[in-house]
C-alpha cells in the first residue's frame, strides 16, 4: 500500500517521480483499513528535504501508512516558510490527545549545546513522557537519539575534537534481530555529527541493546524493549548529496571543516558522491513498520492502556 500525504504536499511531487507510490485522502477513504498512524517531529533546519528523507523510506512499506507533520509549539523556524508550516504542520500540542503506532523524532542543529539550553527542552521532555502512553513504538534519530538516551537513562554525549563526517563501515551486531532482518555483516552509513555517545555507558545500562557499532564512530543503533524505542546517531535517511551540500555550506560560509571521509570518489569534491547506504536504509526502515505493524494494536486507543492500568 502507498504512503499517505497531503496532496500538496511537495514530497508528494518528489517521491511520485522516484516511484514511490501515494496515495490522495481521497483515495485512502475507499479502503477499509487502518493505516498505520506515524508521527514525525521534525526539528531539522530544512524541512521539506528531511519529510521527502522519511517519507521516502516509509512510503516504501507495503502497508497503508498515514503520516502526521509535527513541530515544537514555541520554536520558530529560520528556515522554512510560516506558511508551509501553517499548511502541513500540527504543533505538539495539537497532536498530543492521539495515539501514534509510531512517532520518528529527528536531529536537530544544538548538538553542542546542553540539553537544559535548548530553548525548547522542557517541550522534548513533555514529549518524551507522552511517548510513554501514545506511542507504540518510538524511533529517535541523530540528536532527538542522544537527546531521548538522555532524558529515559542519562546516558551522557561528549563533544568531539573534530567532526565525525563522512560514510563510514558499521558492524551488524545482532544479525537476529528483527530490525536487522535482511542486513549484511558489514555496511556502510553517513555520519555527521560534533557529539558522541560511547558504547561504555550504553553498556553500564542494561535496558540497551548495542545494533549497530563503527570502529571509527562508535555507537550507532539501539535498541530498548520498554517503548519499543530505537536510537540511531547517525543519518541512514540522508539523500545521496546531504553530506555534500553540508560540506560546501560550511566552506562557503568560512567554516573549518575537513572532507567527507569516504564520499566523494578519489575525495576529489567535483565528482559526484555514490549512495551506498540506500538499500539498508529501506530495510531498517521496513524492518520497523513490519515490527509495529506485527505488534501494534487494532484499536489505537489501546495503545499505552496496560502501562497507564498498571499500578504506580
Amino acid at each position: 500500500m502507498p504512503i499517505k500525504i497531503p496532496d500538496t504536499l511537495p514530497a508528494f511531487a518528489t517521491l511520485v517521480s522516484e516511484g514511490v507510490r501515494v496515495m490522495s485522502e481521497t483515495q485512502a477513504t475507499r479502503q477499509d483499513i487502518r493505516p498505520l498512524q506515524i508521527g514525525l517531529l521534525n526539528l531539522m533546519p530544512n524541512k521539506i528535504r528531511t519529510e521527502v528523507q522519511i517519507a521516502r523510506l516509509i512510503g516504501a512499506t507495503p502497508l497503508q501508512v498515514e503520516l502526521t507533520l509535527v513541530r515544537i509549539g514555541g520554536h520558530r523556524a529560520k528556515n522554512t516558510s510560516e506558511e508551509h508550516l501553517l499548511s502541513f504542520y500540527n504543533t505538539w500540542d495539537e497532536i498530543k490527545h492521539r495515539k501514534f503506532d509510531g512517532f520518528i523524532i529527528t536531529g536537530a542543529p544544538v548538538e553542542t549545546l546542553d540539553y537544559q539550553d535548548v530553548t525548547y527542552w522542557d517541550e522534548m521532555e513533555q514529549i518524551f513522557e507522552w511517548t510513554k502512553t501514545n506511542v507504540h513504538s518510538t524511533f529517535n534519530i541523530c540528536w532527538g537519539a542522544m537527546a531521548a538516551v538522555w532524558h529515559f537513562h542519562r546516558v551522557p554525549k561528549y563533544e568531539l575534537a573534530k567532526k565525525a563526517f563522512g560514510v563510514y563501515r558499521h558492524r551488524n551486531l545482532q544479525p537476529a534481530s528483527v530490525y536487522l532482518n535482511g542486513f549484511s555483516d558489514d555496511f556502510q552509513i553517513p555520519v555527521s555529527r560534533w557529539t558522541e555517545i560511547r558504547g561504555e555507558d550504553v553498556r553500564q545500562v542494561p535496558e540497551l541493546e548495542i545494533l549497530m557499532e563503527s570502529d571509527e564512530t562508535g555507537v550507532c543503533l539501539l535498541r530498548e524493549e520498554e517503548g519499543n524505542r530505537l536510537y540511531i546517531f547517525n543519518h541512514v535517511e540522508y539523500d545521496s548529496t546531504s553530506l555534500a551540500e553540508e560540506y560546501f555550506r560550511d566552506i562557503e560560509a568560512g567554516n573549518q571543516i575537513d572532507l567527507p571521509q569516504n564520499y566523494f570518489p578519489q575525495n576529489d569534491p567535483k565528482l559526484t558522491p555514490q549512495n551506498r547506504w540506500r538499500s539498508h536504509a529501506h530495510l531498517l526502515f521496513g524492518n520497523w513498520i513490519n515490527e509495529i505493524y506485527q505488534t501494534t494494536t487494532y484499536d489505537l486507543e489501546m495503545i499505552g492502556q496496560q502501562k497507564a492500568d498498571e499500578p504506580a
